[in-house]
């Protein structure tokens, strides 16, 4: 498919570090490996989508972040990039693969020794040995170190026997459990010797290779979801099974041939975080998934508004497209602007969790600060992409509706990324506690009481330091504060804003904890139950700032001055839409007043306006396939825009943009 050379550009921008990865699938993989027919039942899905995962793992896709000893292929953060390219086309395939390599897989890459990597990966890589996460419950999910599985180690066999002793203790909503999976990676209370060593992770075969439960294996399927069809998640009970010692992960926690628990960590509250946080990648790729879903949800609705018409201009009888009309553009083109700047600050995310694992556990605070922007991106864009989808389906009218358009299976299939690897308002919440806390100080083991009087104890500021592109963001606010006259398109002021909301919301949050703290013991719960909503709004007001900082240092890396200054014109516009988007707080904290606010309503109309001319070629930098958009309505993919539409290839850098 030809591209733009405005778009080529964008779209290697966008991908950046990963360019080569991402347009190695655009080069090899087709529509008919990764799109799914939308009309499929329920079992063909799952057929199509255990055969496409399968074959393109067999052509080295989608198994980087693995061992290359066994077969892997790349590092674990350039995963993430296939996970987001998988993304673009089926969700089902995406999550199936997800289930398979990220999670199943992933726990043996990062809680295993060396020994499970040789002997169960290589078969893991290729689909041989399917695996489930038997991590969630029916009676906890985000409560992971409440979870009731049992694992306890039986001396007299040198064996390890897992359990569920309550009926909600059942393992659920796991992908592969429900028809494909033959083994299961469970986590569960580990028992050694009488005590309670906390939640580890053993391997366990759950069906032979007919695909019949093993003894003491109770499988179930949940059958027909809301989405996701071509995904078998089901239920899991063990009674009584037993498996070797050898099949505890044990890099965290081992049992020797004594009989003998050991592990590095002697905390157990240290420890259970520490073999959470080595899954931090599959956080990560939710949110990148979602992302990349919306992308390609915006390139169709961009697509079809390029291309339909609605509506005659008076007097000259040529009918006006949809993409021309402001509202329009209103809908579309502020979320485009996010798409970018998500983008950027998910291949941020990307380089981060590559570094901390490079690092070997040698820097817990990096590894911590990875776990709080991982919770924060992954609520931000799973939300904005269930909103974004829909806003794009109602976007293309009755034609968004039909299944054969390619949105409505995405609505679908996005709408759970909302709910797995952790519910969104407890993520935000876990941002918030960060944000109080310095790393040292442990969350794990505390009740709201223990929070409240932990965080009189805060350490002030120290989430608060520049994340990203330092140098250039101190020089942008330093020229911000020295300019007078509008500041409205001086970045410098955006990021003031950003950091302002932040810092406020986050010290107000801290004296109403500070202030529970000291409530009595009846009254403490809730006190400190009265500020969720208020973590949550920290949360965002940071995540908001972490996007801001990472555009800002994405652009700093592009050298032609066009794309540069394209791209200065998006960073505005995600700005002020996200300025706009909150201004109610704004004014009530006398930040601008009303005369302002209607002057940045009508910039984010001006850039608006400004950027329809390049739409095309924006959607064309988010990295969709064109093959892969599966859209009937697209019968003029290429929209209709007059050839003198086209903007000069000139420099217009936004007044002190820089």
């Amino acid at each position: 498919m030809t591209i733009s050379p405005t778009g080529a550009a964008l779209r290697t921008a966008l991908d950046g570090p990963f360019h080569t990865t991402k347009q190695r699938w655009r080069d090899e993989v087709s529509a008919d490996d990764v799109v799914r027919d939308p009309s499929m039942s329920m079992a063909e899905a799952r057929d199509w989508t255990l055969d496409r995962l399968v074959k393109i793992a067999h052509r080295g896709f989608a198994i980087a972040g693995f061992p290359e000893s066994v077969g892997g292929t790349g590092p674990q953060s350039e995963s993430v990039a296939q996970f987001e390219m998988l993304a673009m086309g089926d969700l089902s395939l995406t999550i199936k693969s997800g289930v398979q390599h990220g999670l199943f897989g992933g726990a043996i890459v990062n809680l295993g020794s060396q020994w499970h990597h040789e002997t169960f990966l290589p078969d893991t890589i290729t689909c041989e040995r399917t695996g489930a996460f038997a991590m969630t419950e029916l009676g906890h999910g985000s409560d992971v170190s409440s979870l009731e599985t049992t694992i306890t180690y039986v001396p007299e066999t040198d064996e390890l026997e897992i359990n569920s002793p309550t009926p909600s203790s059942t393992k659920a909503y796991l992908g592969n459990a429900g028809e494909h999976g033959k083994w299961a990676a469970v986590f569960g209370q580990l028992t050694v010797g009488g005590e309670n060593q906390g939640v580890h992770v053993a391997l366990v075969p759950i069906r032979d290779e007919e695909l019949n439960d093993l003894p003491g294996v109770t499988t179930g399927d949940h059958g027909h979801k809301g989405g996701l069809l071509g995904v078998d998640n089901g239920t899991m009970r063990f009674d009584h099974v037993r498996v070797p010692r050898t099949h505890l992960l044990d890099r965290y926690g081992s049992i020797d041939a004594d009989g003998v628990y050991h592990s590095p960590i002697k905390s157990k509250n240290a420890r259970f975080f520490t073999m959470l946080g080595t899954l931090v990648r599959g956080r990560i790729c939710v949110g990148g998934g979602a992302a990349s879903a919306t992308r390609r949800a915006l390139t169709i609705a961009t697509r079809y508004a390029l291309q339909r018409s609605q509506f005659r201009l008076p007097g000259l009888g040529e009918e006006i497209l949809l993409l021309d009309y402001q509202t329009h553009q209103r809908k579309l083109l502020p979320n485009i602007a996010r798409a970018y700047a998500y983008g950027f600050a998910q291949t941020e995310l990307a380089l981060a969790l590559q570094r901390v694992l490079d690092a070997g556990g040698e820097d817990p605070r990096a590894a911590r600060e990875l776990e709080t922007r991982a919770a924060g991106m992954k609520a931000l864009l799973t939300r904005w992409a269930n909103d974004t989808i829909q806003l794009c389906r109602e976007a293309c009218g009755g034609a968004g509706y039909l299944s054969e358009n390619g949105l409505t299976l995405a609505r679908q299939d996005a709408d759970v990324f909302a709910t797995f690897e952790g519910d969104n308002t407890v993520l935000m919440q876990l941002v918030a506690k960060a944000l109080l806390l310095d790393y040292k100080q442990s969350w794990g083991d505390m009740d709201l009481r223990g929070t409240a009087q932990a965080t009189a104890r805060m350490v002030g500021g120290s989430f608060l330091e520049r994340t990203t592109a330092r140098a250039v963001i101190d020089r942008l606010v330093l020229a911000a504060r020295r300019v007078g006259g509008d500041p409205v398109r001086h970045r410098g002021w955006h990021v003031q804003l950003f950091t302002d909301r932040e810092a406020h919301i986050v010290e107000g949050l801290a004296k109403r904890m500070r202030a529970a703290s000291r409530a009595p013991a009846e009254e403490a719960f809730a006190a400190t139950n009265a500020c969720q909503e208020h973590m949550v709004t920290a949360a965002r007001a940071h995540t908001d700032r972490v996007v801001l900082e990472a555009f800002i240092g994405a652009i700093e890396e592009v050298a032609d001055p066009y794309v540069r200054s394209l791209l200065n014109q998006v960073c505005d516009l995600y700005a002020l839409a996200t300025i706009e988007e909150h201004r109610a707080w704004y004014m009530e904290h006398e930040r601008f007043d009303g005369q302002r606010s209607r002057a940045i309503s009508q910039t984010v109309d001006e850039l608006c306006a400004q950027l329809r001319p390049v739409a095309l070629e924006l959607v064309e930098g988010l990295g969709v396939p064109e093959g892969w958009l599966n859209s009937a309505m697209l019968t003029n993919a290429g929209g209709q825009r007059p050839s003198d539409e086209l903007p000069p290839r000139t420099v217009a850098e936004p007044a002190l943009a820089s």
